[in-house]
């Protein structure tokens, strides 16, 4: 399979006979990778990295849509291969996508992540029944934003100023300088996301991932807990690798293991990056027969 130069040079080529080199390219090695799964499959692409700021790049509910007219006319016995690279987004629009495709696929849906699938598109992964990853993949917590604030952060900060206050009451009149910028309910607010988001993915790894094991519930709150935990991650953006999706106990299958999966996977990354950066595409969301709905990002 072609690397990421070979791939643009054949984009090149193949536009002197096409005016869609970008996507004539992306979907013969879509089909070629289904060719090879005998799975369904789903790519779910957002150029985040290619558009930075592209709103419409996070994860959000008019996502259902494209996840629709993919889906649509194919043989659903045949399980569901879903490719993620995505910045995160909102918990319940993913939420509702994972409710959808498992409607559509019952639990035999396995997570593919090229690159990154951070936050929410983490939180989607562990939606299915195993996450593909390779030694360049990354998943990332998905502990709840409001406005790129962390909810944990929030609360942390809130017990701090309690302390601080007892420790030393002349403190008082900074933290109240701070927690004035809190709207009324703002504290209710995140401590309620946190929950919903553990609560969300333990439901999806026990009736999913772990569906029949025993440990199940135990499992997928060592997975909850290490996810979901900004004290221990640190940043929102923290980028975490195979290994760290083993030692949270992950079921993840590694991508080098199957060496012409791996080229195909890759080869499908490289031509959803130069589709990103030749062309307008802001995000896709497509099958392995070519039926797509592109948004734009201008």
């Amino acid at each position: 399979m072609p690397n990421w130069t070979q791939v643009l040079e054949e984009i090149v080529i193949k536009a002197q006979s096409s005016t869609n080199a970008v996507d004539d390219v992306r979907k013969k090695y879509l089909g070629l990778l289904q060719k090879k799964t005998g799975r369904n499959v789903i790519a779910y692409y957002s150029g985040f990295l290619q558009k930075p700021g592209y709103a419409f790049g996070q994860v959000n509910d008019d996502d259902k849509n494209g996840f629709m007219n993919a889906v649509h006319g194919l043989d659903r016995s045949q399980g569901l291969d879903l490719i993620l690279h995505t910045p995160g987004g909102d918990l319940s629009a993913a939420e509702s996508i994972v409710h959808y495709l498992r409607q559509m696929y019952g639990t035999d849906i396995r997570a593919v992540i090229p690159q990154l699938a951070m936050s929410a598109g983490t939180m989607i992964a562990c939606a299915c029944s195993e996450i593909v990853m390779g030694k360049q993949s990354n998943i990332g917590p998905f502990d709840p934003q409001f406005g790129g604030i962390p909810a944990h952060g929030v609360l942390e900060e809130f017990e701090n100023a309690i302390e601080s206050v007892k420790r030393d009451p002349l403190s008082t009149p900074i933290w109240q300088a701070i927690i004035n910028k809190y709207h009324p309910t703002f504290l209710g607010e995140c401590e309620k996301a946190i929950e919903l988001a553990d609560l969300i993915v333990k439901n999806w790894l026990v009736s999913g991932m772990f569906k029949g094991d025993p440990d199940a519930v135990a499992k997928a709150d060592n997975i909850v807990l290490a996810l979901n935990d900004h004290a221990g991650t640190k940043t929102h953006s923290r980028h975490l690798h195979i290994e760290d999706a083993v030692g949270f106990g992950l079921k993840v299958v590694k991508l080098e293991d199957d060496e012409e999966l791996q080229d195909l996977v890759l080869t499908v990354h490289h031509a959803y990056m130069h589709t990103f950066a030749n062309s307008p595409a802001g995000k896709i969301i497509e099958n392995h027969n070519g039926s797509a709905i592109v948004l734009f990002s201008q």
